[in-house]
Order: structure tokens, then sequence, then C-alpha cells
């Protein structure tokens, strides 16, 4: 910027008259001089912007577009047409607090209908798979298919946990290998892609990934652990089973609830999930992993 100023005294300079007010009313050397003051800002303007986001990772995003939608067109055929429902798919709540300045959108509510978009499609295919199946074993059975662990592995087949932008904080904490993470990761690329292509790109996409594990009977060994655990149990006799809620944490869309299986007031085992009849189960089937050791 010195420089600029330099050339801006030099041109003033070449005016004779010893009167400032006289060089300023001169129009062609101030107009000349002002042209190139406001040219060179504009491009220490941009300049200095470079600069600033080159603090950021935003190569970091690109790279992970790169291979990210590399892998989805040769592994699944899938071309996004709008990136940015991508990207956001991929960007973790811990990395847009992180990164405020650049104003990114987190996958919370893509999550939030990936996730209805899900059930749906589970719910759909089960029921045409087993037309003599009733109601509640088709519930239990979509349940299995739906839960965190079975979604975390979905999302780890398809390398998704490899391009998921998380802050320094989350990531150190193992938040890459996180399952409840990793659930939520599916769920919002799911959302992404209904929103980008429709209901029957995402179907194909479901078709590829879920669809072939639960024909070939991954899920329909799934048990009503509830169940197996008072069965276990009153074997001896009758016993008292009681499931308490011990807290709920998070937001509405996305609430997670703990609960303490109990044995005549003894506490056998805990579990939690995304809804108060998951988290039961995940008690009652940790309380049969430890009868069992």
């Amino acid at each position: 910027m010195g420089q600029v100023f330099a050339k801006i005294r030099k041109i003033f300079s070449r005016n004779k008259s010893n009167c400032l007010k006289q060089t300023i009313l001169n129009h062609s050397v101030f107009l000349k001089a002002f042209l190139l003051f406001s040219q060179t800002f504009q491009n220490y303007r941009k300049t200095s912007i470079i600069r600033k986001y080159e603090k950021y990772p935003i190569k970091g995003m690109w790279k992970m577009d790169n291979q990210l939608t590399k892998e989805l067109k040769e592994k699944y055929t899938i071309v996004f047409h709008d990136l940015n429902l991508l990207e956001q798919a991929f960007t973790h709540s811990s990395y847009v607090n992180e990164h405020r300045n650049l104003h990114l959108s987190d996958n919370e509510r893509l999550e939030f209908l990936g996730d209805a978009v899900l059930e749906l499609m589970v719910s759909q295919y089960l029921y045409r798979l087993y037309p003599d199946l009733p109601e509640g074993k088709l519930t239990k059975m979509r349940a299995a298919i739906v839960r965190e662990d079975s979604l975390s592995k979905f999302a780890k087949e398809c390398h998704f946990d490899q391009h998921v932008m998380l802050g320094k904080g989350e990531e150190n904490s193992g938040g890459r290998t996180r399952p409840a993470l990793l659930c939520d990761l599916f769920e919002a690329f799911l959302g992404a892609l209904y929103l980008d292509q429709g209901f029957e790109t995402a179907h194909a996409f479901i078709e590829q990934v879920i669809f072939p594990k639960v024909k070939a009977g991954a899920f329909s060994h799934e048990m009503d652990h509830k169940t197996k655990l008072q069965e276990v149990l009153q074997k001896s006799g009758d016993v008292f089973i009681e499931y308490r809620l011990i807290k709920e944490e998070g937001p509405a869309h996305e609430r997670i609830f703990w609960i303490e299986v109990y044995v005549d007031d003894q506490l056998i085992g805990t579990g939690q999930g995304k809804s108060k009849k998951l988290a039961e189960q995940a008690a009652a089937e940790n309380a049969l992993a430890a009868l069992e050791e």
C-alpha cells in the first residue's frame, strides 16, 4: 500500500500549483489518482480474503468432495447435482462450531429427514418381503435394521467414516468411530440423496447397501431381548423386573435415553437408545450378556 501512496503523491506533484485545493480540483489529476488507488485497494482486499480463508481447511472439503464423489459414482452410480447437499451431509456440528466464519450448515436437519425416509423404505420392503409376518415381528425386525449399531456398520462399509468433517475436539475424542455419530451420518447422507435425486435413487442406494443383508437373513434371528430376559430370570420362579429411565439428553429430534434394568431392586444391566423402547432393549441385551458371563 505504501507504493500506491507514493505513486499518488507523484501524480499530484506533477501539477505545478502550490495550492492543494487547486490540485484536487484538477479533475483529470484527481481521477487518475483515485482510479489507481481504487484498483489497488480491490486487489489488496481480494488477496486479504484469500489469505484469511487459507487459514481454514477449505482444501480439505474439496479433497473430501473429490474422493467421496468418485467413490459414490464408482460403487453406487450416484452423482450429486447439488454438491452443497453432499457437503452438508458430511459436516458434523462440531466442525461448524469451530469454523463459524465459513457459515456452514451441519447435517442434523438432513439426518432428521433421512431417518424418516429410511424407516419408510425399510417398512415397505419388509411388508412386501414377509407377507405373512405379523405386525409385531415386522416392527422388531425394522428396529433391528435401523438401530444405531446397524446403521453405523453400514456407514463404515460405505467408507463414510473416512470423509465426515469433524471439529478437532470431536476428532480427538474418537468421534470418527463413534456409532451414534456414524448412524446420524448415514441418515444425513440418505436425506441429502433424497432431496437431490428423489425417492427412487435413495431407494436404489438402500436396495444395494441394506436389503441384500436383510434378504440373506442377517436380521431374521433378531429377538425381543426383554422377553428373553424375562424367560431367563423367571426360570426359578416369579421375579419383579423393572426398567427405569435414569436420564435423557439432546435436542428433540436427536434425543438419547438411558435405561437401567432391575430385578427385585438389583441392577443387572444398562442401555441407551434413540427411544425408550430401544434403550430398554439395549439394557435387556446387556443384562443377558452379563448373566451369561
